[in-house]
């Protein structure tokens, strides 16, 4: 039997694989960003009680593999995730403390699609990222 996770009056087992690119897909997510953003998505996913099951950041974008409750929609974690984030980083690497207004991390919008059969898949496609992208560039070249 499945190992449901339970709330006071629900049980659930809601898994949803997002996608989500920094303002015009720049590569910057590298070096002491890269290590501090992983630290920062950790923190605030235990804050909503979202658990990151897999994870895997590119220079131009994160995949994550998200265990979200039913009482949180996914847009709503996602901005969560993307605003205080942006919020943590403009403050770390920009010298930022205050009065955030024109301060653009991540792009607009973001992929979710569901996990459920094919968890499995999805969280291997996430935990070699790199391999997959390297092949497809491959691909591309002949």
């Amino acid at each position: 039997m499945k190992d449901y996770k339970i709330l006071s009056h629900t049980r659930w087992d809601c898994k949803y694989h997002v996608v989500f690119i920094p303002e015009k897909r720049k590569k910057i997510i590298y070096g002491s960003l890269r290590k501090a953003l992983g630290e920062i998505l950790h923190q605030l996913a235990k804050q909503k009680g979202v658990e990151i099951l897999e994870g895997h950041m590119m220079k131009d974008h994160i995949h994550m593999c998200l265990s979200i409750p039913p009482k949180y929609s996914v847009s709503n974690v996602v901005g969560y995730l993307k605003g205080k984030s942006a919020i943590n980083i403009a403050r770390k690497f920009n010298g930022k403390q205050r009065n955030y207004n024109g301060e653009h991390f991540w792009a607009r919008g973001f992929f979710v699609t569901t996990v459920e059969l094919d968890e499995i898949v999805v969280r291997e496609y996430i935990k070699h990222q790199e391999a997959y992208e390297e092949k497809n560039d491959q691909m591309n070249l002949l």
